[in-house]
């Protein structure tokens, strides 16, 4: 039986005549021969029996395990097939005279016993063909068992009707003619071509079916530049117009800055014989994998809204480059939270595009370490199943099954297709300057829709001018401007979809009421306060709750753990919800939180974890505090993709210390702070990076200000450095009650949760508002010397100031660095007309946090054009000194240069 024909069903029971037929002449007549006299004893002949029922099974099993590292899944043929000598019966002991014999087939699926012939084609057929499967490192049986029927039985029966092949034909045909269109009509244009690898097409057809199918509503898909714009117009319904002729329409006072075509996204709705479903495909930078958990994130946000528990509803489709899967260190990241409990989203569908040589490096001895570019896969145990391109049929059916085994499991699943790329790594690029070899190979391949329109031909499915006429047929709509795609709904309401338009001209330092009622806080604070009954909690954690009942009665006045509790009160009583996630963020890093309480004394899960914020009122939002895994990069751009689909949501993201968010600089840079620009993708999301210089060493002082403050521009982002507990009261709550959606970056503090002068009155909450300049408290309208600072390090002036009765002095906070508040800022100085001085202070080096990014602001504020100084560190390669002599003596420095060294301005 031929192994590329597994689709359609074949006489297997012929197998051991066949493999009769083909035996040499001498082989045959040795096998037909009268055996010997001499026979074996009756115990003998049933030890011989049992190995050889036992090799049997065993050559089962090597089949499951290895079958795929002998399957026909490359289009180009380029290498031979391994030795592999655990599929060679004869490894077994299994002569050519057992092909007639049978046997048990144990867990095969099909008959109970047959012959060993029949066996082998069976499995030469179901595991060498061109779908390959890799399932065996699955470690629950039940998942296995269910792939096995899948491949063994269903694999084996499953037979396409006409309608099918023509469709498969067309859909090939749509994703050629569009290459080709683009390639003459658009000359020189970049466009990473999906030829080689049109099979995506029909693969994507049937994903988007078979989940409409199972119940799925919505599609968020995330995928690379190859082949994108392939999917945005056959997939998506959008024109060519639109992505070519964008630019052409720019203008360079525009407000966005816009983007490639082949990094757009797009959204629409697809009819399906199910239903319509709101596919989405995301925006994606050049980054290339990133963008897989923002497509998770903003599933969990849209799951989470429809209150879809299982995902039956929302479906991520993340589509990769084999180079990239395998190459790139948040894939890792990404699959390992998968499963967790703060980012599942109940499997995804991954489709890899394999064109076996990512970006030029095609030499199996550079590209990877591991035989599959979906190996790392198997770390969470998804099933992968590699596929030929060129045989669109099998594509479906593992599609198919894809999408089946996440709906049955809840787990991911992996498509290998394995193909090639027919250009360069773009238009512009000859291939055949570093592989000459495998692009002879390609230059001579007719193509996967040429491949595929033959065997129809000769399966007498279809006549050559009927193929002919649907290339004529596709280029005619494309001349019309017309799209290939699948028919598109106009009139689809969804019931779950979000009004991001009420955001859009918002003001970033729009004005909002956040105050609060004092009743409010009291009830809020007995909820906060009250340990249910039988629950013990630890002792250092009681003496928190106490304090807390005192702060909100006044007895005592409010730290930054109470005043971001009850911050969240407040929203999720409004009816907000929120999502904090990191690393120890229920607890908070620096033990000041205290989001979930842990029984000390349980031994089962009958009382378990105690979340107050959960207690606030019956119709309250949703609290959800998550501690993360050690990741950076996939976690934020989690909840970035989780923030782009939820408004109404306040989305929190906590580093450990400031700096980890270093780890995530790619998500932060191509994302959070350029999206809007990019695409109009706006954001509310809060980064959380704690910041201050306490002698910990150059990894955990700073939270890099500076890099924050060169990306702000055009109103993108917030950057705040708030040094009292009502600031982060009212900024958290400003988030979502103003008519607008921009990042907020959050630089908090670490000694200052707990600093007896960093502290907040009841008044501040009920009464007060965000300050973006907080004025001296004591102001000394005679000063003249006026230090301006943010954050900490006004804590350390202050104490010396009063220790020295440096009455001449005045100390200024500024807590919002951008948008700077110019004009709060003058009036604030205009208030010591006496000043001759004007000095920033800083902990971080001259060449790192404020100074350099914000000095022309500062400036410009100036009564008579005067000019400020600098007091800090000196310029440095590191962020702080790890020695803490060194560290209290640069402290110690910077503090005199502030208050009392001579500057000459």
């Amino acid at each position: 039986m031929s192994n590329n024909n597994w689709i359609e069903t074949s006489p297997l029971s012929a197998g051991s005549a066949a493999y009769l037929e083909n035996l040499p002449e001498a082989e045959l007549a040795a096998l037909l021969a009268v055996p010997p006299i001499s026979k074996p004893n009756g115990s003998e002949l049933i030890a011989a029996s049992e190995a050889s029922q036992v090799g049997v099974l065993q050559l089962i099993n090597a089949y499951r395990y290895l079958g795929v590292r002998h399957a026909d899944l490359d289009p180009l043929k380029r290498f031979p097939k391994p030795e592999i000598p655990e599929l060679d019966p004869a490894h077994y002991g299994l002569s050519a005279a057992d092909m007639r014999r049978e046997f048990d087939t144990g867990s095969l699926v099909g008959p109970k016993r047959a012959s060993l012939g029949w066996i082998l084609d069976a499995l030469k057929s179901v595991y060498c063909g061109t779908l390959g499967a890799e399932y065996m490192h699955i470690s629950d049986v039940t998942r296995k068992r269910w792939i096995q029927e899948q491949v063994e039985g269903v694999m084996m029966r499953h037979t396409w009707s006409r309608a099918d092949k023509m469709y498969l034909l067309k859909r090939l045909t749509d994703a050629e003619t569009l290459e080709k269109f683009i390639h003459t009509r658009y000359v020189g244009q970049k466009r990473f071509s999906l030829e080689g690898a049109e099979s995506l097409i029909p693969l994507l057809d049937m994903v988007i079916t078979r989940c409409a199918h199972h119940g799925a509503r919505e599609i968020v898909m995330g995928m690379a530049h190859r082949g994108r714009i392939n999917v945005l117009s056959n997939i998506l319904g959008r024109s060519l117009e639109s992505l070519f002729k964008e630019q052409d329409n720019a203008y360079p006072d525009s407000p966005l800055s816009g983007d490639v075509k082949y990094h757009q996204g797009f959204s629409s709705d697809v009819a399906t014989p199910d239903g319509p479903v709101h596919v989405a495909l995301a925006f994606n930078p050049s980054h290339l994998e990133v963008v897989h958990p923002v497509v998770r994130g903003s599933v969990r946000a849209r799951q989470d809204r429809r209150g879809d528990a299982k995902g039956y509803e929302v479906v991520p489709v993340i589509l990769h480059g084999d180079a990239a899967l395998s190459g790139q260190g948040v894939v890792m990241e990404s699959l390992n939270m998968s499963q967790t409990r703060g980012f599942h989203n109940h499997g995804a569908i991954h489709v890899v595009i394999n064109n076996q040589i990512g970006f030029t490096t095609s030499d199996v001895r550079d590209i990877r370490s591991t035989i599959y570019c979906t190996d790392v896969a198997k770390m969470v145990e998804a099933p992968v199943f590699h596929v030929n391109g060129d045989d669109p049929e099998a594509v479906a059916y593992a599609a198919r099954m894809a999408v089946d085994y996440r709906y049955t499991f809840h787990r991911n699943a992996f498509i290998d297709l394995v193909c090639f790329r027919r250009h360069g790594h773009n238009e512009q690029d000859d291939p055949l300057v570093t592989q000459p070899l495998m692009y002879r190979k390609i230059n001579a391949h007719p193509g996967v829709r040429s491949r595929y329109e033959e065997k129809l031909v000769a399966q007498e499915m279809i006549k050559p001018e009927e193929a002919q006429a649907l290339i004529v047929n596709c280029r005619s709509k494309l001349e019309r401007g017309e799209t290939l795609s699948q028919p598109t709904v106009s009139d689809f309401k969804q019931t779950f979809a979000v009004n991001w338009s009420r955001f859009k001209d918002g003001d970033i330092n729009a004005a909002a009421d956040t105050t609060v009622k004092a009743e409010d806080i009291a009830r809020w604070t007995e909820v906060l306060t009250t340990v249910p009954e039988g629950m013990a909690i630890h002792p250092r954690v009681q003496k928190v709750v106490e304090d807390r009942r005192k702060m909100g009665s006044g007895q005592l006045s409010l730290d930054w753990g109470m005043a971001e509790n009850l911050a969240y009160a407040s929203l999720l009583n409004s009816g907000y919800n929120i999502r904090l996630s990191g690393q120890d963020s229920a607890r908070g890093t620096f033990f000041h939180r205290h989001a979930v309480w842990h029984d000390q004394n349980r031994v089962s899960n009958q009382v378990g974890d105690y979340v107050p914020l959960e207690h606030l009122h019956p119709r309250q939002g949703t609290f959800t505090v998550i501690d993360s895994l050690l990741s950076e990069e996939a976690v934020l751009a989690f909840e970035y993709g989780y923030a782009t689909a939820e408004p109404d949501t306040l989305v929190i993201w906590e580093a450990q210390f400031g700096d980890f968010a270093n780890g995530a600089q790619v998500v932060i840079d191509q994302f959070i702070i350029s999206g809007e620009a990019k695409w109009g993708r706006m954001s509310g999301l809060t980064l959380m990076l704690p910041h201050g210089y306490e002698g910990l060493g150059p990894e955990h002082s700073s939270a890099r200000l500076e890099r924050y403050l060169q990306l702000c521009a055009q109103n993108n982002i917030r950057v705040c450095v708030p040094s009292l507990p009502a600031q982060v009261f009212h900024l958290l709550r400003q988030q979502l009650l103003r008519p607008v959606r921009k990042p907020l970056i959050l630089f908090t503090p670490k000694s200052l949760l707990r600093h007896p002068a960093s502290v907040s009155s009841l008044q501040d909450l009920t009464a007060g508002t965000f300050r973006q300049v907080i004025d001296d408290p004591h102001q000394p309208l005679t000063a003249e010397r006026v230090v301006v600072c943010t954050g900490k390090v006004y804590f350390d002036l202050e104490a010396s100031r009063q220790e020295k009765h440096l009455d001449n002095v005045v100390i200024i906070r500024v807590e919002q660095l951008y948008p700077f508040p110019e004009e709060t800022f003058r009036a604030v100085l205009a208030g010591y007309p006496a000043a001759k001085t004007f000095i920033w202070a800083q902990e971080e080096p001259m060449n790192q946090g404020v100074w350099y990014q914000s000095l022309h602001h500062l400036n410009r504020c100036t009564p008579g054009g005067q000019r400020f100084s600098y007091a800090g560190r000196p310029p440095a390669a590191a962020p702080a000194s790890g020695w803490p002599a060194r560290h209290k003596a640069e402290q110690q420095a910077l503090v005199f240069e502030a208050l009392e060294k001579n500057h000459e301005n």
